[in-house]
């Protein structure tokens, strides 16, 4: 079977992301499914292992630009489970009139539009109404359900040495422009994703969305339009590498494992926003003692992580028995010298995508 395997759009297409299967569940006539991925898991062969040479190197990507689109990991996770099944029940018609990379975006794309008509805009605490009265105490048992989730850097991060593609990658996964994604309609929010994060040409954007090249013109103008006022280009924000913010999140875990107000206030700047289920405080002073009356010195653990390009952590909370167990994850975003937010995402599920167990062991010394 001759396929152009450096290049690939498929020839013959029906629908918005591909030709159309007509080889049923298993994979095309007379082949065997791909070893060597997660996704078309299977018996081995050489369809599958050229398959899996093909598309494997483009899965981190992949799931990165799902996450963009659906703000969730775990959709994210499972479209692209999706994309590299559609993708080789597609293949026998692959032709190579684009490179694979473009079919594979096709793919995805399309799959997160159609899982899209059926969800509503997940949001921050902040997306939902006024700040919380500072007066009211701040509860740890606020609900995740239909929220933005994290991404962790562990899962989305380019492997190459580029510092330009690693720039890129951590700005387009910010959470403020995760967050600001969410208001665009789904197919803006696309487009401007193929163009202005990835790339992709306006003539083979349209290619994708089965759409004209005036059309993707017409609707990137506009979702840059409203991008531009629910996510303003921020101050620049600082790299988890970096020594100082290092530093920056420690200070912030051991104030916070410690409940201790005054700390926390001086690592905070004077505007800085605290999301947390199921409200949200503004200024520094309302944040610090909103996160100080979580709880007592002792209460929390918490173990440094990254998500969204933005220095994060872990947070365990002790139970009845003494345990401490998975609480949420903490983003912090980081401007300067100090924290601008501090986010919280009060999920437990979470651990799973991040590498980590579900109860907070101390380290044996």
């Amino acid at each position: 079977m001759a396929r152009r395997a450096a290049t690939g759009r498929p020839s013959g297409t029906t629908g918005p992301d591909g030709p159309s299967d007509t080889t049923g569940p298993d994979g095309p006539s007379g082949t065997t499914r791909p070893s060597g991925i997660a996704e078309p898991s299977g018996t081995t062969g050489s369809d599958g292992a050229e398959f899996a040479e093909l598309t494997a190197p483009f899965r981190r990507e992949l799931l990165a630009h799902c996450y963009r689109l659906l703000g969730s990991v775990d959709d994210a996770e499972d479209l692209v489970q999706e994309t590299y099944l559609r993708a080789w029940r597609s293949y026998d018609g692959f032709e190579g009139r684009s490179s694979v990379r473009a079919w594979l975006y096709r793919i995805a794309t399309n799959a997160c539009l159609t899982a899209l008509r059926h969800s509503s805009r997940r949001q921050l605490p902040s997306g939902l109404g006024a700040p919380g009265d500072d007066a009211e105490p701040a509860s740890a048992g606020g609900s995740e359900a239909g929220r933005l989730q994290p991404v962790p850097d562990a899962l989305v991060a380019p492997e190459t040495g580029d510092p330009a593609a690693v720039a890129v990658s951590r700005e387009s996964l910010r959470l403020a422009l995760i967050a600001g994604l969410q208001y665009l309609p789904p197919r803006q929010r696309a487009v401007l994703l193929l163009r202005d994060v990835l790339a992709f040409p306006a003539a083979e954007v349209a290619g994708m969305l089965g759409t004209s090249t005036a059309a993707v013109k017409s609707s990137l103008q506009r979702a840059r339009a409203r991008l531009e006022q629910v996510a303003p280009t921020p101050e620049r924000i600082r790299e988890p590498a970096e020594p100082e913010v290092r530093a920056l999140l420690e200070r912030y875990i051991a104030a916070f494992e410690h409940s201790d107000a005054a700390a926390l206030e001086r690592l905070l700047r004077a505007d800085a926003t605290l999301e947390l289920p199921p409200r949200w405080y503004t200024g520094g002073d309302a944040a610090a003692h909103a996160v100080a009356g979580l709880g007592s010195p002792g209460d929390w653990r918490m173990v440094a992580t990254a998500a969204n390009g933005q220095p994060a952590a872990a947070a365990y909370l002790r139970g009845d028995d003494g345990t401490h167990h998975a609480y949420g994850i903490v983003v912090l975003t980081a401007v300067g010298t100090g924290i601008a937010r501090i986010t919280v995402f009060a999920d437990p599920a979470l651990f799973t995508a991040f590498g980590l167990p579900p109860v907070h062991r101390p380290k044996m010394q």
